[in-house]
């Protein structure tokens, strides 16, 4: 596997993986800058967590191809 086939600006989960990316920033962000309840708190928790696996999957996707 090698880390430069991550870029394939042609594919279209790579495009997924830039959004995923860019999503997790705005999750991390709003989770370190507001108080918020704990609902809310762990639903941003669990879409995270869900972002990094699929995240993690299509990166591993990409570098096999």
């Amino acid at each position: 596997m090698k880390l430069s086939k991550l870029y394939q600006p042609r594919n279209p989960q790579f495009w997924i993986f830039v959004i995923l990316n860019l999503l997790s920033t705005a999750i991390s962000y709003i989770l370190r800058s507001h108080e918020l309840a704990p609902v809310v708190t762990l639903a941003l928790v669990f879409f995270a967590l869900a972002n990094m696996i699929i995240g993690i999957r299509i990166a591993l996707h990409l570098m096999k191809s």
